[in-house]
């Protein structure tokens, strides 16, 4: 049996002795709402908490085995007491149909476990139908059931739904704990450990992801490459490079994330501020711009691929609005 004191995350301390006391205690609370960016750490820490409610030989009081057949697959999500509720697609909305459904089925009793699990994940896709429907959940849970509700924070949600539930916020860390704990707990080679720290600013299991993906490390490069070569562009090959954009939105959307993120990198360095930047293996850039340019047409960039962002939440016009963007690019020979 494993004894991990802190369930096997890594970080946030303070939010398994929490859940743990619930358990141990037997005080858990009807439903939990855990917020933070994404890849903090939020899906692990309510799929850990449901490993500790439904363990059938747990390691200790509140501490799950998660080596025995209900834990293992509620770690795949695939135990039948757990129910997953999520948008059917990357940036897409949670709808009212499928909240009704989990209702449904969190009417019937658990199947085997003592407890019927119902995780909610990026509860802030949801539209407002869809939560003003899961109020009555909230409010009336049936018996033997629990609920995880996920969401980048309370604030894009109802606060009917936020004051129903047991808030758990969760901060990212340390860009050196990140690198120490991925060195210790999984292995990676100290470059590597010290790179996805700083490029999930803090986020575990961002960083953790692009360890195990790295066709996406290969795509953030691909962006950065594309970038530093529009920057010298004329209008044409930028016109060009935004009929590609155009063609798909999910693409577009990471392209904007990426750049946004060397944008704020230049910004901190151009502002003097002492700040870790995030796109360490790009500091030759960072200080080419940041020098080059000043703190102004930082900020103006970040306000620039923001409002993109928002423009292409809205679904307007892709390829005017990134040729809109790549005309704001600022033009470095």
């Amino acid at each position: 049996m494993q004894t991990d004191k802190n369930w096997g995350l890594l970080g946030h301390e303070w939010a398994v002795d929490l859940l743990r006391g619930h358990l141990s205690n037997g005080r858990t609370r009807h439903a939990y709402l855990i917020t933070g960016p994404q890849g903090i750490g939020r899906r692990t820490l309510a799929l850990r908490m449901t490993q500790g409610l439904n363990c059938p030989q747990p390691a200790a009081p509140g501490t799950p085995c998660q080596t025995c057949h209900t834990c293992q697959r509620i770690e795949r999500m695939q135990h039948p007491d757990l129910v997953i509720v999520k948008a059917e697609e990357a940036g897409g909305t949670l709808k009212v149909n499928q909240v009704r459904e989990l209702q449904r089925g969190l009417s019937l009793a658990p199947y085997e476990a003592p407890y019927k699990i119902a995780l909610l994940l990026r509860f802030e896709q949801a539209n407002p139908n869809a939560a003003n429907a899961l109020l009555k959940t909230l409010e009336e849970p049936p018996p033997q059931v629990i609920l995880f509700v996920t969401a980048q924070d309370t604030e894009t949600l109802l606060p009917t739904v936020v004051s129903r539930c047991e808030v758990i916020r969760l901060r990212p860390l340390p860009i050196d704990e990140v690198s120490q704990g991925m060195q210790t707990t999984w292995g990676i080679p100290d470059d590597e450990a010290n790179l996805l720290a700083h490029l999930s600013n803090g986020r575990p299991g961002y960083a953790y992801w692009l360890h195990q993906n790295p066709e996406a490390q290969e795509q953030r490069v691909t962006r950065l490459n594309d970038h530093h070569r529009l920057l010298s562009s004329n209008r044409v090959e930028r016109f060009n490079y935004a009929e590609t954009l155009a063609k798909d939105r999910t693409e577009f959307l990471q392209v904007l994330q990426t750049w946004l993120s060397l944008w704020r990198d230049v910004m901190l360095k151009a502002s003097g501020a002492q700040a870790p930047v995030i796109n360490l293996d790009c500091e030759n850039e960072i200080d080419r711009l940041a020098k080059t340019l000043n703190l102004d047409t930082a900020r103006q960039m970040i306000s620039s691929l923001e409002l993109t962002k928002t423009r292409l939440g809205y679904y307007t016009n892709a390829r005017l609005t990134a040729e809109v963007l790549l005309l704001n690019l600022p033009f470095i020979p």
